[in-house]
């Protein structure tokens, strides 16, 4: 059985199937269709609902796509949809919620259908914000809603006017205000037709249902996995949701070192990564959206083995490691070892990701990233290079590169490294070594761009890394309205 708070009613669930996703239960189970399905895989944010977790500081609220999260994980948690946004759905002007009064004041809306996943992304900035955060937190928070009718303008400045009103307090039913000082089921689980998902909520108990259900799939964000059920179509096996185990879920940095729980999304931790590699803030607010950066995870990303999941090129330039948890004790495993064909990985039948550990560098560490696609947000990468490299007296002493989507596997460029080592840096040096890049990869050609593309594009890389290099400058990728 599952638990959790859905607007101001308490929900107790089981008979269902592992694989049913938010969405689905909401519009077909529950008849809530102010959330909206449009595309199905996390890239128009129509139905963007919150989703309150209790932590030390209180509730805190986070932006999801219903259509990617499954129902079980929601377990414990509070699921705010647009129709809990109103007392007692009361939908006259002066009784909307201050987000909706916005909206409508600025005219944010024209057809509509968008307009509930619009409320819920600007609802979460109202909640987690006293004062205004500031145009370029809002289009970021809005960059997995899109929107083809209104424009984006006066949805900007609905979200300007909206920390003039009040805070609105949600939880107001009886049922709703004790929910988080109750105890909850030890052990949740959903099942249905034979199929369960496991919700274990500490890493004993993680490892004991591992270990016992090896072809179980594991399951953190689900923000990929998700999309076997909704578009593939393919059979729930069982699954093993990690997201919710206590000793996955924490960070910590010591000297320079930095440990990154496998189910700290990543929206949790950019900050404190970013904080050691500024450069690195491209890939984290570029990588997905909102959305999906409040649900993804490391451990879900490398478990994953995607070529173009964005993190490993930049673990893989960092010389992280993975740390790998089973019964029978644990193991650390460099990331450049980690995948071993497409989708696969040294992860045995009976471990699990605990953690990544990423080193500390030398102050010296001069860091670079940068992500091709067609999309600021909210896209997948054509391309991402990491380069990672240290000079004493203009002379190229160390370096490790991370790509993405240039092989079957996240790879480093081992040629380009070795053409790189020792030598000066300068234009012509950069230039030489990214003809190795021929030699290390052979990419292919898909939707996203063509095998000639990406090798081309990589090449250039190099030189926009001599330029920015030289006038010591931060090339970054905005939008237009930054």
């Amino acid at each position: 059985m599952i638990e959790f708070l859905l607007n101001q009613e308490r929900v107790q669930l089981d008979g269902l199937a592992p694989n049913l996703s938010v969405l689905d239960w909401l519009r077909t189970q529950k008849g809530l269709a102010g959330t909206k399905e449009g595309c199905a895989s996390g890239d128009c944010g129509a139905c963007t609902v919150l989703l309150g977790s209790m932590d030390a500081d209180g509730l805190r609220y986070r932006s999801v796509n219903a259509c990617l999260l499954l129902l079980a994980q929601v377990q414990g948690q509070h699921l705010l949809t647009v129709e809990g946004l109103t007392e007692s759905g009361d939908l006259t002007l002066d009784r909307l919620h201050p987000v909706q009064q916005a909206m409508v004041a600025y005219h944010g809306a024209q057809c509509g259908f968008c307009t509930p996943g619009f409320i819920m992304s600007l609802t979460g900035l109202y909640l987690n914000h006293r004062d205004y955060p500031g145009d370029s937190v809002v289009i970021h928070a809005l960059g997995g809603n899109l929107c083809r009718c209104t424009g984006y303008r006066p949805i900007l400045d609905a979200a300007r006017s909206l920390f003039q009103a009040p805070p609105v307090e949600l939880l107001t039913s009886p049922a709703a205000a004790a929910f988080f000082a109750a105890p909850l089921d030890p052990q949740p689980s959903l099942s249905a037709a034979g199929r369960t998902i496991y919700l274990p909520q500490d890493l004993a108990s993680l490892l004991r249902l591992r270990a016992a259900n090896p072809a179980a799939r594991l399951v953190a964000g689900g923000t990929d996995l998700c999309l076997e059920f909704s578009q593939q179509l393919k059979p729930c096996p069982d699954l093993i949701s990690v997201a919710q185990v206590a000793e996955l879920k924490s960070c910590t940095t010591l000297d320079g070192a930095l440990s990154i729980g496998a189910a700290v999304p990543y929206s949790e931790f950019q900050t404190t990564i970013n904080a050691l590699y500024p450069q690195a803030a491209e890939l984290w607010t570029r990588l997905g959206s909102e959305q999906i950066r409040n649900a993804g995870t490391l451990g879900g990303s490398l478990g994953n083995a995607s070529p173009i999941g964005d993190p490993a090129p930049l673990l893989l330039a960092l010389s992280a490691t993975v740390l790998c948890s089973s019964v029978e004790g644990e193991r650390e495993l460099p990331v450049a070892d980690f995948f071993t064909a497409y989708r696969q990985t040294l992860l045995r039948p009976n471990e699990v990701i605990r953690a990544v550990h990423i080193p500390a560098h030398s102050a010296a560490t001069k860091l670079v990233c940068y992500k091709i696609s067609k999309r600021i947000e909210d896209d997948i990468s054509a391309v991402l290079c990491v380069i990672a490299y240290e000079l004493d007296d203009n002379q190229i002493v160390r370096v490790r590169t991370g790509f993405g989507g240039m092989a079957a596997t996240p790879a480093p460029a081992r040629r380009v490294e070795q053409a790189l080592l020792g030598q000066d840096f300068s234009l012509a040096t950069l230039q030489r070594a990214a003809e190795q890049l021929a030699t290390d990869f052979q990419p292919l050609s898909d939707v996203r761009a063509s095998s000639a593309y990406r090798l081309t594009v990589a090449q250039n890389l190099f030189e926009r890394l001599w330029y920015q290099h030289q006038g010591d400058i931060e090339v970054r990728v905005a939008h237009a309205a930054l």
